[in-house]
């Protein structure tokens, strides 16, 4: 089924920080330091993300992808008007979605709306074993730059 997109309203944040942290609870590397570290601060790893997905929700454009009339995944970034390079922070799918094509869906929306806002080429992070994530971006043209990994990518038509 294909995804239609729109912004995120105030009304969608609780549904998205919870779709958030449970699509990077596999893959993110502050799980991983709390293994070995323990919460920082008092503060593990779930109430970190609560930290930054309030601050996205605040500083970023975060755009959903909805399906059958509930959102089934979201993206949100940037764009540096000057360089009009666009960084997407963040790309999620909800867990009980995952493996039906949409955060490829997701990507090529948020690129579209990206290009759009006058952006030409966009970037982004992903961690090394995340291989889901970075089979994507590789096949869908990102070039890696640098490690800690940057991707690259000219933003195509769609």
């Amino acid at each position: 089924m294909p995804l239609a997109f729109r912004s995120a309203t105030p009304a969608d944040y609780t549904m998205l920080e919870g779709m958030i942290i449970d699509a990077f609870e596999p893959i993110t590397w502050m799980k991983k330091a709390d293994e070995r570290f323990g919460p920082l601060n008092g503060r593990d790893w779930r109430q970190r993300w609560q930290s930054r997905v309030t601050h996205i929700f605040a500083t970023q454009m975060v755009l959903v992808g909805q399906t059958g009339g509930g959102i089934v995944a979201m993206a949100s970034g940037t764009i540096d008007p000057a360089a009009r390079l666009a960084f997407i922070d963040l790309l999620a799918v909800d867990q009980r979605f995952q493996g039906r094509g949409y955060g490829r869906a997701m990507l090529h929306g948020m690129l579209k709306h990206m290009k759009e806002q006058g952006a030409v080429h966009a970037h982004l992070e992903c961690l090394t074993d995340n291989d889901a994530g970075n089979n994507l971006y590789r096949e869908e043209g990102f070039e890696e730059v640098a490690r800690f990994i940057r991707w690259f990518v000219k933003i195509p038509d769609y």
